[in-house]
């Protein structure tokens, strides 16, 4: 797997959270071989026991359940021992949700544009009053959700620090998932000191929160950018397709690469989907991308 990424041209790899247990020989293999450099790795990595398909948010730091708290706690010190064993720089964690027993406002959204077909979202002034309320309900419920999840990072600090991992909190793409866009700042400057936390962003998940009216990505960039760690680069195609080859959709990549920084992690977060030059025609765009800002 990683000498096929190699073949590619690529120098790194950050492995993912579908990293199954029967595959960790042949990447502790191929690190000490030297046929690749692991840059980051996504929390859980590797897999939970009995796990075979990717399954990040299969415990949340969010839930108030004590024995899903302590089985975040124990794979997510796992996936930190495996990412200083592999060298990796970031482990890339997910920080949970908001549950709703009824009602979740999500689906007010999506029913709006289903049976408001010819609206133009997010700008319908309708589209936006649905969202403003959708939004007040998040924030009212969100409460006991977000104190667990920054008690969770706090049992998990220390532990980082320790082994020398960064801790990259990823913005996500779900209406209820936390962070909620706006608190990046506000949890990092929240943490106790001192921590190797900082800011992981997806550019697709930015993008379709977007299409929701949720944020907008430059300014969320230009708001984040003192805590950034890296990013994950994909496409979003204009019927909300994630995952795809760069320069296959929306989003503005000349605009991304403004807030690269040379100690920045650029990882290409394709779908499996993909074909082989897609792949090596995205590295080369985002290579161009990096010469103009940095030099050849």
């Amino acid at each position: 797997m990683l000498r096929e990424i190699a073949d590619l041209g690529f120098t790194h790899a950050e492995l993912s959270h579908g990293i199954r247990i029967v595959l960790l020989p042949g990447v502790i293999r191929a690190v000490e071989e030297g046929v690749i450099k692991i840059s980051s790795t996504h929390n859980f990595c590797p897999l939970p026991t009995g796990i075979t398909q990717a399954a990040p948010n299969l415990f949340e730091p969010s839930a108030s359940d004590r024995r899903e708290h302590e089985q975040w706690l124990r794979q997510t010190k796992r996936s930190i021992d495996f990412a200083q064993q592999v060298k990796s720089r970031v482990l890339v964690l997910h920080l949970g949700s908001v549950k709703f027993f009824w009602f979740n406002p999500a689906h007010k959204l999506k029913n709006f544009i289903l049976k408001n077909p010819t609206a133009s979202v997010p700008e319908d002034r309708n589209y936006q009053y649905v969202l403003a309320k959708s939004c007040e309900r998040l924030r009212a419920k969100m409460g006991p959700f977000w104190q667990q999840v920054q008690q969770s990072i706090e049992e998990i600090r220390a532990y980082a620090l320790v082994h020398g991992i960064k801790l990259g909190f990823e913005n996500r793409e779900k209406f209820e998932e936390l962070p909620l866009d706006d608190d990046f700042g506000a949890l990092l400057a929240g943490l106790s000191a001192p921590h190797s936390a900082g800011y992981w962003h997806d550019t697709g998940h930015a993008d379709i929160k977007q299409s929701m009216g949720m944020l907008d990505q430059r300014t969320h960039l230009e708001k984040n950018a003192p805590q950034l760690l890296g990013f994950h680069l994909h496409d979003v195609t204009a019927d909300g397709k994630d995952h795809q080859p760069i320069g296959a959709g929306r989003i503005d990549f000349n605009m991304i690469s403004v807030f690269w920084r040379p100690e920045h992690l650029l990882t290409l977060e394709l779908s499996p989907r993909v074909l082989v030059e897609d792949v090596a025609a995205s590295k080369a765009k985002i290579e161009a991308l990096i010469a103009a800002r940095f030099g050849a």
